[in-house]
């Protein structure tokens, strides 16, 4: 419930009519107040592509799911910069050994044998490496 209110007062700070939807108008104000510049046609734009109802406004809805695809998009982020932290030897996947690596600089000492073991757990298609897929699946 907590996040949800979030959501809301970002919705009451933009929405200058208090109609519980922002307009286009309302999204280039609430902007410039912030410091930032919209163009009209550009806040017309933003609204029709995130307008769920095809209304021409957001809705507190609508706010919610965009808030959360970009939250969802940083979290990718940070998994691929993770992701190729492991890939130490620059070839698209987790191997055995680079694992074995990592895990050295963490401070965990682990034999190959257990390294291919931890890999094995998440490896869905059995080669014996850890696709981005695959990580993303373990890191959930």
């Amino acid at each position: 419930m907590g996040k949800q209110v979030g959501f809301e007062d970002v919705l009451r700070y933009f929405d200058g009519d208090g109609d519980g939807k922002v307009s286009p108008l309302e999204l280039k104000h609430g902007l410039g107040m912030m410091g930032g510049e919209l163009l009209m046609k550009d806040a017309e734009m933003v609204i029709a592509a995130l307008d769920s109802d095809g209304d021409g406004l957001l809705s507190l809805e609508d706010l919610v799911g965009l808030m959360e695809s970009g939250e969802e998009e940083q979290k990718l982020n940070d998994l691929k910069v993770a992701f190729q932290m492991y890939d130490t030897e620059g070839c698209g996947y987790i191997t055995p050994k680079s694992l074995k690596r990592m895990l050295k600089k963490m401070g965990e000492s682990k034999s190959i044998d257990q390294c291919k073991a931890m890999i094995k757990h998440f490896d869905l298609n059995g080669d014996g490496l850890l696709s981005f897929e695959e990580f993303r699946i373990m890191m959930q």
